[in-house]
């Protein structure tokens, strides 16, 4: 039997999957990228060494990043996912009938090609005439924009690396500058289990440029600490209300989940803060 060891270079645990079959192993100019099948997952893309998205939970994840800011905004018209890749939150957005494009871009134009290839019930939608593929660097997409995008997504890899500039204030000031008036902002910010100081560090750099951030979660099995972290930003609505009808075809989000997901304020404060138990010094 092969296993996958994962690689994360943040967490402090490895997880392993049994492999069935490697389907694709390659090198891009930006990094590793596999796709194998594991019994109970189906296939999974892995990057680097780690777990990107599996058949079986997908779902989950690019639900989460991508309904609760489309949700909030009142008419989303034209949509930007930076990283994002395999086209599962392309997929996602295109569920809303007020779109009519989403800019796709990914510094790694192979990943996308690899996931048409091989994980087509998540990277199907791409083929759609309102997708506008750009694969190039996020962070330069945004300084030399020439339109107003309503809803901004980032979908990255962990934070090292090439998806370091997204995460940085020029980059969200960018973002800022960029979004329509009832513009949001959402980004992943790994795990509440594991990444504590990564999310202080997003959160405090992402506070640079928006006056309202909001924090929400949701279980993802195949991440490290699987309860993982979102931020959404905004111009100055709360984005932690739906203000549009849920979209029909959706496995884990609707309204209510919308809602709930949002953490309470002292919880988000203590959190953001960095402020939770540590383990003593003897």
């Amino acid at each position: 039997m092969i296993v996958l060891r994962e690689r994360d270079p943040y967490s402090p645990v490895r997880y392993e999957y049994a492999v069935d079959d490697v389907l694709y192993t390659g090198k891009s100019q930006f990094q590793e990228i596999m796709v194998v099948t594991n019994p109970f997952f189906g296939r999974m893309l892995v990057l680097d060494g780690v777990v990107q998205c599996t058949e079986r939970d997908e779902y989950m994840y690019h639900e989460m990043l991508t309904h609760p800011a489309m949700h909030a905004h009142p008419n989303a018209r034209t949509v930007v996912v930076i990283g994002g890749g395999d086209g599962g939150i392309v997929r996602e957005v295109l569920k809303h009938k007020s779109v009519e494009k989403v800019y796709l871009v990914d510094i790694d134009n192979e990943v996308t090609e690899v996931s048409r290839r091989f994980l087509p019930t998540i990277a199907g939608a791409l083929g759609d005439p309102r997708v506008v593929l750009r694969p190039m660097d996020g962070a330069v997409f945004l300084q030399t924009i020439p339109f107003n995008p309503d809803v901004i997504i980032v979908d990255s890899t962990d934070i090292v690396g090439n998806a370091q500039p997204l995460f940085k204030p020029e980059f969200f000031m960018n973002a800022r500058n960029c979004l329509t008036e009832k513009g949001l902002y959402v980004t992943h910010t790994e795990s509440f289990h594991y990444h504590l100081p990564l999310l202080k560090q997003v959160h405090g750099n992402l506070s640079t440029a928006f006056p309202l951030i909001k924090l929400y979660s949701a279980p993802i099995a195949t991440y490290a600490g699987n309860w993982w972290a979102f931020l959404i930003a905004s111009k100055g609505s709360d984005p932690s209300h739906p203000v549009v009808a849920d979209v029909s075809n959706t496995v884990y989000y609707c309204k209510e989940i919308h809602e709930k997901a949002f953490l309470p304020e002292m919880l988000s404060r203590k959190l953001v803060a960095g402020e939770m138990p540590q383990p003593p010094k003897y």
